[in-house]
Parts: structure tokens; C-alpha cells; sequence
């Protein structure tokens, strides 16, 4: 399942602009694309991904609001092939720091999580065994 649709990106970018990102056909139609809103959606889906895993399982069982909004953030960056625009750009970047802190865990999701389990001892560990070596038996040898 999608963590954006193309109603959702619809309603953020407007029909319009989806058409100017989206019409590359010569001579152009004049629609949205939809091979190219859904590999958008998809390269959004699969970096969401890539920061989600190891921290939660995936696939999410519920989208949370935080990662739709992500997902339309990159996914609107994703569809302008030339020069983005300075928010859509700013957007973008403010998305990606957001899956880095998901990532570090700065940021939680409201989510089952795939938290590593804590082993039961931690720090440093000590051995009180008899040394095979010491001064006195190594005598000698210096």
C-alpha cells in the first residue's frame, strides 16, 4: 500500500501543476500521467523505506499522517525533472531530515516498532580466571 495517493498529491499540488510535471507526451495530452505520479509515488515509498527498516516492520501496518506527508513531500520533489521550486526543494530536504531523526529514533511513529531487543548485560565484562602469564612465571624470559 502507498503512503500517498494521487488524490492526496492532487489536493496538495493542485491538478494543474500535476499536469505540467506529469504530460510528457508529444504533443501533450493535457492529463496527469499516471505511470508517472505512481513511479514518483513509488521512489518516495521506497526511501521512506529504506530509513523505516530496522526500526519498524514493514510493511507499516496503518500510514501514519507524518509519513503521508513525507511521501507527498518527496514525491513532489520527485516529479520535477528540471528546477524545483525553493519550498518544494526546502520540503524536500525538511522531509529527509525528518527520516533521519525517524531513523536515529528522535522521532517516533505512533507504531508497532521492530525495536532490537535489549540484551541483558551491558558495558564492559571481566574475567576473575587465573592469568596463564605473570611476572613470576615469565622470569627469565626478559
Amino acid at each position: 500500500m502507498p503512503y500517498a495517493t494521487l488524490e492526496q498529491l492532487t489536493d496538495r499540488f493542485g491538478e494543474s501543476m500535476l499536469i505540467e510535471l506529469t504530460d510528457r507526451a508529444e504533443p501533450p495530452a493535457g492529463a496527469i500521467d499516471q505511470d508517472v505520479i505512481d513511479r514518483a509515488l513509488a521512489d518516495a515509498d521506497a526511501l521512506i523505506d529504506g530509513y523505516l527498516k530496522g526500526r519498524y516492520l514493514l510493511p507499516l501496518s496503518a500510514t501514519p499522517p507524518l509519513v503521508t506527508d513525507l511521501a507527498l513531500a518527496i514525491a513532489g520533489y520527485k516529479l520535477h525533472r528540471n528546477v524545483a521550486s525553493e519550498k518544494i526543494r526546502k520540503d524536500y530536504e525538511d522531509a529527509l531530515k525528518t527520516l533521519r531523526d525517524i531513523a536515529a529514533g528522535t522521532v517516533r511513529l505512533d507504531l508497532a516498532g521492530a525495536e532490537p531487543e535489549a540484551s541483558g548485560a551491558s558495558g564492559v565484562q571481566f574475567s576473575d580466571r587465573e592469568r596463564d602469564m605473570t611476572p613470576d612465571n615469565l622470569k627469565g624470559f626478559v
